[in-house]
């Protein structure tokens, strides 16, 4: 099977305002690209600083009266919408791996996360009607107080290539739970999953103005949606670098702000593991969307033991993964989502062969058109490396060594990001002593990186500034408002 270049009804290609599909005031279009082929999908409208300012205003005119929505209102529109997305399950799945080059089967688990998103905020916002407002206990019997949970207004929201629709949801849905009104800024990379999941919304129901949507640069849209000073709140998902831009333009008008930013997360594989469950487990979490992932565990640390036959196994099945056109069946990983993240991985890869660390599995592009690299495995890394203690994003792993518990917390804990974090043991109590151990926002113990929307994403130190998802996801775009009056 190959993948689709027509899609009917046609795609998605101009920007969302006030209800209406409209082109941007420039005049100006984006090309997107297939990862696959490197050929031309579509043309998309590039907004500007104008058209930032139009859908901005639109919102905050929409934010009047969908602020005053019972959530069981917006519960139903969230549940319409979730709908609406599993009508166009094969749509969606078949416009993420055209768009993102990821497999069809992991383009498919994704749009199942997006259906069960919005339909856990629409519970959400449902309860909002009766545990939006909550009494307080005071010690004085001449007051009484209560606590009051409303909108925050209108929120920018700014979402990477890596999970087109994904990381939206995870924003785009709590953040109309909780009454709030939306620009969205999709990447300029994956436009088109995005703009077909705001026309879902349209057709669901939703106002116009409650969601905006805006094609363009983080120069053109980004930026000036974090400065902007109707925007109440910014939520950033992406690099680290760019998200300390986000933190210091917002802080001119001191708005609320959420970042999920970057990880160089380990796995830990004790002695004691089920090496079955930890080759799973090792594969998955480096190479799964060919490793641009935040929660990629990259650093794989092996208990001396079990190194040399982990390593081994690990070496044998990269070499079997099946690498190519995602839309065929066999096809275990696509490519490289865009040509520049592409030519920054063979650069740290070349960089780590210069550093001394030694290639025991891949290690070079898939010959041909497409952004595809093989599924690399390095040993022997210096732990002062950029290969080792800087984000890579894309299908590369480490494999280091430690003897003890202690060292393996040390290792895994020694960098300045604390996203995630895996541990493979077949000792209970030392997977409880890892997890309490670990600097990261989640750990995972003897399983794959599952994630659901009722628990929680985020990290420690610079990987992250608030949680998503969970009800911490829903108090994101809330503010605190305590009533107190005469008893």
């Amino acid at each position: 099977m190959t993948a689709p270049q027509h899609f009917d009804p046609p795609l998605r290609t101009q920007l969302l305002i006030d209800g209406v599909w409209c082109a941007g005031t420039a005049g100006r279009c984006l090309d997107v690209i297939n990862p696959s082929t490197e050929a031309v999908i579509a043309q998309v409208d590039m907004a500007d600083k104008a058209d930032v300012d139009r859908a901005v205003q639109a919102a905050a005119r929409a934010f009047a009266t969908w602020k005053n929505t019972s959530g069981a209102q917006r519960g139903a529109l969230l549940r319409a919408i979730a709908r609406g997305i599993q009508a166009r399950h094969e749509r969606l799945a078949a416009l993420q791996s055209l768009n993102n080059g990821k497999p069809l089967a992991e383009a498919e688990i994704d749009v199942g996360d997006v259906v069960a998103t919005f339909d856990y905020y629409a519970g959400l916002a449902e309860q909002l009607d009766t545990s939006g407002v909550s009494e307080v206990d005071l010690p004085s019997a001449d007051f009484r107080a209560w606590i009051r949970r409303e909108p925050a207004g209108v929120a920018a929201l700014i979402v990477p290539w890596n999970f087109p629709m994904v990381t939206t949801a995870w924003k785009l849905a709590p953040a109309l739970a909780a009454g709030c009104t939306v620009v969205l800024k999709p990447s300029e990379i994956t436009p088109l999953p995005e703009l077909e999941l705001a026309a879902i919304a349209l057709e669901a129901g939703l106002p116009p103005g409650v969601l905006n949507v805006l094609t363009g640069t983080g120069t053109d849209v980004g930026a000036p949606l974090a400065a902007h000073p109707t925007v109440a709140k910014v939520s950033f998902t992406g690099s680290t670098a760019v998200g300390i831009q986000v933190m210091k333009t917002a802080a001119d008008t001191v708005k609320g702000v959420g970042l999920e930013l970057g990880g160089k997360s380990s796995i830990v594989v004790f002695a004691d593991a089920d090496l079955d469950l930890a080759v799973d487990l090792v594969m998955g979490g480096g190479f799964f969307n060919a490793g641009q992932m935040c929660s990629a565990t990259s650093r794989v640390l092996v208990q001396k033991p079990i190194a040399a036959t982990l390593l081994e196994r690990l070496a044998r099945r990269a070499e079997e993964l099946c690498v190519g056109d995602p839309f065929a069946p066999d096809v275990q990983m696509g490519p490289i989502t865009n040509r520049m993240q592409y030519e920054r991985v063979l650069r740290a890869i070349a960089e780590g062969r210069r550093s001394g660390a030694r290639i025991v599995a891949g290690g070079d592009a898939v010959a041909g058109p497409g952004y595809f690299i093989r599924p690399t495995i390095f040993s022997d890394v210096p732990i002062d490396s950029a290969l080792w203690r800087e984000e890579i994003f894309g299908p590369v792993l480490c494999v280091s060594t430690f003897e003890t518990e202690t060292d393996a917390i040390e290792s895994a804990n020694d960098t300045r990001y604390g996203l995630v974090a895996s541990v493979v043991t077949g000792d209970a109590e030392r997977g409880a002593r890892m997890t309490a151990a670990l600097e990261a926002g989640v750990v995972w113990v003897n399983t794959p990186q599952v994630i659901f929307p009722q628990a929680s994403w985020g990290g420690y130190k610079q990987s992250s500034l608030g949680r998503e998802l969970g009800p911490f996801g829903l108090a994101a775009f809330q503010e605190i408002k305590q009533v107190i009056r005469p008893a």
